[in-house]
């Protein structure tokens, strides 16, 4: 319980989302408050931005406040002690509204489909951030679906290491914000060991239950098989015969290689990646029939194995020219180049598919960054090639701009308009490359090092409309 200068009178009502008063004046701040937080900046200064509690747990007689920062993207959510709270600025949750259902009666809004499957990767960046997987669907009348469940294959994870072999279907994120949710707002993983990478995740993810308890969770850095404990991890390892993510190795160059795996064909592995993925994606909703879904991983190479870096996955049919459904770099390789070496390579595979393509918008916050500064080295390295045709200004158009990159129109046009490149002049449109962004362009092409060399691409795409079920 906490003291407050003016205590409110007490509420009539208990319940998530209330405050209560203990009897003698004093309040208890639970579930719905919001309050200035105090938390540490980029530059590791002291701030108070407006905070929302979502939960309240007692560990060793002391009470911790698990905050969202309104404003900020939920990665930066944490667990915090009383004395970081501001309780003189403390504001009261506003009344859940409440709508009829169809007897009648008063009750909570009802769900539909079109609210409940929020598409993969749609949300408005983590680093890179679209999502492949999906909520569990109904299977459609007259196509018939195998078992959607981790687990079903024969290479699901064995029982013999104490842990299910399905993570749990509930706690997928739906798009309206209601108390059911509240758990999926919530990181529930600590820590992920991976390799030699330990991770703090950013988001929820529906690892089954009992290993949310666990300090420290830990995966198979090959087949992405998790396991609870470090002696689980060992015993597995003499027997997990992968040294690379399965599926065919379609690239390589140097350390770098990239594996193209079938979400069919490896349902397990494509899974496993799906759940770790939401680690550091947020706004997906999970479901585990992956078939639709091809997955192309980047690893670097040492002396143990190719270790996975980053991902990207994408729809085997898309009719809105997606060429990316969820893209990830794992944390420990972030801020390295690695990010657009994985946009680079998409776009070489629309290339050679001879389409232009666009990844599933809308994008989250570091995706779109990453996005537009690939878009913007790309375009702006065409543009500054162009050469004069006797003595005439170059020229060239959108739609050749397009064709060049594989970048779809649309993109192309918002990436000029973002660089404020393209001027209306004399009845045209002209494109006018200050000094600033010549040099700035200049600038940022000699710090990216790693580049797709597309003579070691060996891809062949295939026709997916004749192949009936994927």
């Amino acid at each position: 319980p906490v003291t407050h200068n003016a205590p409110l009178p007490p509420c009539k009502r208990r319940g998530p989302g209330r405050v209560r008063s203990v009897g003698d004046g004093r309040l208890e701040v639970i579930e719905g408050c919001r309050l200035p937080v105090l938390r540490k900046n980029q530059e590791n200064e002291d701030e108070w931005p407006l905070a929302e509690i979502l939960s309240v747990k007692e560990v060793a007689s002391r009470k911790l406040y698990y905050v969202h920062y309104i404003d900020f993207n939920k990665r930066l959510d944490e667990w915090v002690t009383p004395d970081r709270l501001d309780l003189k600025k403390l504001q009261l949750p506003k009344k859940e509204a409440k709508t009829p259902t169809k007897n009648g009666l008063p009750g909570s809004r009802p769900s539909s489909p079109e609210r409940d499957v929020v598409r993969a990767g749609r949300e408005g960046e983590s680093q890179m951030s679209n999502g492949t997987s999906r909520r569990l669907i109904p299977s459609q009348p007259g196509r018939k679906r195998k078992a959607n469940c981790v687990g079903t294959d024969e290479d699901s994870q064995d029982s013999s290491d104490g842990i299910p072999s399905a993570p749990r279907m509930t706690g997928s994120l739906v798009s309206d914000r209601s108390h059911d949710d509240i758990i999926t707002r919530m990181k529930n993983i600590d820590c992920i060991e991976l390799g030699r990478h330990r991770l703090k995740p950013w988001y929820f993810s529906p690892y089954p239950q009992e290993l949310t308890a666990l300090p420290i969770l830990y995966l198979c850095e090959f087949c992405l098989k998790y396991l609870k404990s470090l002696k689980c991890l060992q015993r597995h390892l003499t027997k997990c015969n992968l040294r690379h993510p399965p599926g065919n190795e379609i690239y390589r160059k140097g350390t770098i290689s990239f594996f193209e795996i079938d979400g069919r064909k490896n349902k397990t592995y494509s899974q496993n990646l799906c759940l770790l993925a939401k680690c550091f994606l947020d706004h997906k909703t999970l479901y585990y029939d992956t078939d639709p879904f091809l997955f192309y991983v980047m690893t670097e190479y040492d002396s143990k194995g190719f270790h996975i870096v980053g991902y990207f996955s994408k729809e085997k049919e898309s009719t809105e020219d997606y060429n990316v459904a969820c893209i990830l770099t794992l944390p420990p390789y972030q801020r390295r180049g690695y990010g657009k070496l994985l946009i680079e390579f998409s776009y070489e595979l629309s290339k050679v598919e001879g389409k232009t393509g666009t990844p599933e918008k809308p994008l989250s916050d570091l995706g779109l960054l990453s996005y537009r500064s690939y878009w913007s080295q790309t375009i702006l390295e065409i543009l500054m090639d162009l050469k004069s045709d006797n003595g005439e200004r170059p020229q060239i158009t959108i739609n050749e701009i397009s064709e060049i990159t594989s970048v779809k129109k649309e993109d192309v046009i918002s990436t000029l308009q973002y660089l404020n490149l393209i001027n209306y002049y004399k009845g045209q449109y002209i494109l006018t490359l200050s000094e600033d962004i010549v040099e700035g362009h200049e600038r940022a092409m000699h710090k990216r090092h790693l580049r797709i060399d597309p003579k070691c691409l060996h891809f062949t795409p295939k026709d997916w409309s004749k192949r009936g079920k994927w």
